[in-house]
């Protein structure tokens, strides 16, 4: 089973878990893309600014706060991913809600955490 993930957030900062999150992820081959606020290029994986009708997405991997968040509600149900991974300090009841109506798993996790512990 193919665990295409967008880092919705990603940064171009090493220090960011964003970025992080895109190196472990493709350390583990996992399909990865990402959409942040500037363009660029985090390992192999492209940083576009726009949202992008991407295909096969599986995961979104969540790294904006809740009020960010809110522009990308219609963007990421569009997308019909099995999952949507809220990370530390993303946490949305209110999102949350939405996404079980568009049978959409939500899952209140760290994707850092998920990958070492071989849970992702």
């Amino acid at each position: 089973m193919s665990k295409k993930t967008l880092v919705l957030g990603a940064s171009l900062k090493e220090e960011r878990y964003s970025n992080v999150a895109i190196y472990r992820l493709r350390k583990f081959n996992i399909d990865t893309v990402a959409i942040g606020l500037r363009e660029g290029l985090v390992d192999d994986v492209k940083l576009h600014t726009d949202l992008v009708p991407f295909q096969g997405i599986n995961t979104v991997t969540l790294y904006l706060n809740p009020k960010r968040q809110e522009a990308y509600y219609d963007y990421i149900i569009s997308l019909r991913p099995e999952r949507v991974i809220f990370n530390p300090g993303t946490e949305n009841p209110e999102f949350y809600k939405m996404l079980e109506e568009n049978n959409i798993k939500v899952e209140v996790a760290c994707t850092l955490v998920m990958l070492g512990t071989n849970q992702y």
